[in-house]
């Protein structure tokens, strides 16, 4: 149908072409022959993008030239390929697969293909191409840079109300950013404006059959209204069959009857019960897509070492009290797992609130040191304080402890509380977190456990709604918490001296309430390249692991989590910029993300499960130097053909032989 053809986004049409050619004209050819084997041809193709290229016919004219693209000179017989001297190698490569298409399908394999890549070594060529566009007068100008819709422009979202009144059409604005999915009504329609990028029509399942027909009508009326180009994308949406980019501008958006993972999962609320989902580790290796929702890269049984930035250097922290965090602290975890027989590392960089902006800047040059010293292979995690990962709480078994202040150094240049009181969420070693909260009684919660630990005692507050998995958690972390003696009191059956120390009663969060569904979107990647001069980020739809440009850096949202795959090839600007344009991303988000949504740096060649688990059909030998592709002959020992270390089957992904001592030995 026209609308279902509409729906197509221009980023997935694309995909569909290696190159995109236009060309002059079209409509009075009526598109009804191409002719072929036709040498009287005089034209300028302009050769343009990245992930995605496109071939324009330009002006017959040096001044359509830059240095950043690549230009194909078609004189029929001869075609010579102009490669600006800050071109992409893609657009090279690219730009070389148009003129062999052109040779092949258009001239019967008859023409000539001559490149340009310095024109000092090729004069002749040069030459004539001076015969056709004359000479070349002037430096050329830098290339024109991808377009590409600005990351604020994207961000800034209106949603209007279309109804009839009077037999007129009314578009009224009811919203901006950050949108709600409670603004949808079913029995009206809507149109979504993300800041003239992309116009949404969303139709409600109830609305009228004629309201539903002109829905795109109405779209076009918009644009005309608002003054867009006419070329501008419009996606018709179907109320309950909405699209993961329709989805993803919206704060929360809930699937009816939607599971998570192997169990339905909620959202942490001030009230609202979690349930904690159980899952067998065992399954992480077999089922990376598991590793992946879970954000787990293993069972979290590896070996963890801990600094603290101290004096700008990294100070060992005692194994002791390894998993005792000070929001004034900057800390950095080591966590070192082993695979297929080799070490892997992950580098947590824990950023305390009340930090200063040196330790966290020492903490993060620390961090690269101490990433060389392993190689250059550890996955990098930035950790905001209250934002650990799941994979940060599982490698301290159940004994992570956030305090809100002052620090772990052995000089502290303040006393601690006399009453602290913490907040303990997670029914094992696994999920369990403490995190210190104001030491007032408006900070109690029903559904959790609360330590509060004062200079003669300390209380363990069970509200109505806790578990006994979180009642027994609670317990070993008292025991970290406090020496005192353990009270266990429940709630309503609180003793006087129990609301003394928080000073007085107050009202807290106690009031049942629905529980919500945790939102699911669907991950997102972007291209991150500064190969037009400019840093930009394009998307990539439908993506896979071949998407990924080893000449890049590469950014995975997968909303809980945002992911920096950085190519070998990538640049060193690309590479310092990432960070900083991932954080931008979060901030422009037209959602409203949270800005402390964890950040991992992964290297090419060293990705994770919970990284690899969101690409379907994962190659793990894609990127290893050290691994042939060729299998050996029945009874064959040796191979000498190449230095072998270990050959495997491509459609089992199994090793069939390995190196060991000189030799090659089958395995089972």
């Amino acid at each position: 149908s026209l609308h279902c053809a509409l729906s197509w986004t221009a980023a997935r049409f694309l995909r569909c072409w290696e190159v995109m050619t236009y060309k002059k004209g079209g409509v009075a050819s009526g598109f009804k022959h191409v002719e072929t084997n036709v040498y009287n041809i005089k034209r300028l193709l302009h050769v343009k993008g990245k992930k995605h290229v496109s071939a324009t016919e330009v002006a017959l004219s040096w001044d359509s030239f830059n240095k950043g693209d690549v230009f194909l000179l078609d004189l029929g017989k001869v075609l010579i390929q102009w490669n600006g001297p800050n071109c992409s190698i893609a657009e090279k490569s690219r730009g070389l697969g148009l003129a062999r298409s052109i040779r092949d399908s258009e001239r019967g394999g008859r023409a000539q293909i001559g490149i340009i890549d310095n024109e000092k070594d090729s004069p002749d060529l040069l030459k004539i191409m001076k015969m056709v566009l004359g000479e070349r007068r002037g430096e050329l100008r830098d290339a024109i840079p991808d377009t590409k819709a600005d990351e604020l422009q994207k961000a800034n979202v209106r949603l209007y109300h279309v109804y009839e009144k009077d037999n007129h059409l009314m578009v009224q604005e009811i919203a901006t950013r950050p949108l709600t999915q409670d603004l949808l009504q079913h029995e009206d329609s809507y149109i979504l404006d993300q800041g003239g990028f992309k116009i949404y029509v969303w139709r409600g399942k109830a609305s009228k059959q004629e309201e539903k027909k002109a829905a795109f009508t109405r779209a076009v009326g918009f644009i005309q209204a608002k003054g867009y180009s006419a070329s501008t994308n419009i996606e018709v949406i179907s109320d309950g069959a909405e699209s993961a980019m329709f989805k993803q501008l919206f704060q929360r958006w809930t699937e009816k009857d939607e599971t998570q993972g192997l169990g339905k999962v909620y959202a942490i609320g001030k009230t609202a019960k979690v349930e904690q989902v159980k899952f067998d580790t065992t399954q992480l290796h077999a089922r990376p897509e598991l590793a992946a929702e879970q954000r787990m890269v293993d069972d979290a049984s590896g070996d963890v070492e801990v600094w603290r930035i101290e004096d700008l250097q990294m100070q060992p922290v005692d194994p002791k009290t390894y998993g005792q965090f000070y929001g004034g602290d900057c800390y950095l975890v080591l966590y070192t797992y082993h695979r297929s027989g080799r070490p892997h590392y992950v580098l947590y960089m824990w950023q305390g609130r009340h930090a200063s902006v040196d330790e966290i800047t020492a903490c993060a040059i620390n961090a690269i040191e101490l990433d060389k010293k392993h190689g250059d292979e550890a996955v990098q995690v930035r950790v905001t304080m209250g934002k650990e990962p799941a994979h940060f709480l599982a490698i301290f078994k159940g004994k992570l402890i956030i305090y809100e202040g002052g620090t772990s150094r052995a000089q502290k240049s303040t006393p601690e509380p006399a009453v602290r009181l913490f907040q303990v969420r997670g029914t094992n070693e696994m999920n369990t977190k403490a995190t210190e909260v104001p030491a007032r009684a408006s900070s109690l919660n029903s559904n959790d456990v609360f330590l509060l630990a004062t200079n003669e005692v300390c209380y363990l507050w069970c509200g109505k709604g806790c578990s006994g998995d979180e009642r027994e958690m609670a317990k070993i972390v008292a025991d970290i918490v406090s020496t005192r003696d353990k009270h266990i009191i429940l709630e309503r059956q609180e003793p006087a001296e129990f609301w003394e120390a928080l000073g007085g009663k107050a009202p807290y969060a106690s009031e049942k309430r629905f529980q919500e569904e945790i939102t699911h979107y669907q991950p997102r990647l972007f291209e991150c390249s500064n190969q037009t001069g400019r840093f930009i980020m394009t998307e990539v739809v439908d993506f896979c692991q071949e998407d990924l440009d080893e000449d890049d850096v590469m950014l995975l949202d997968t909303w809980e989590e945002i992911f920096l795959w950085v190519g070998k090839g990538s640049n060193r600007y690309e590479r310092n910029e990432a960070v900083a344009s991932a954080k931008e991303y979060l901030k422009t988000h037209p959602a409203g993300r949270d800005l402390a949504t964890p950040i991992l740096l992964v290297k090419q060649g060293c990705e994770p499960l919970n990284f690899t688990g969101w690409f379907n059909a994962w190659d793990p030998y894609k990127w290893s130097v050290n691994v042939s592709r060729w299998v050996l002959s029945p009874g064959s020992q040796t191979a000498h053909e190449r230095p072998l270390v270990s050959v495997y089957n491509p459609s089992s992904r199994k090793l069939i032989y390995k190196r060991r001592n000189g030799n090659l030995e089958e395995l089972q």
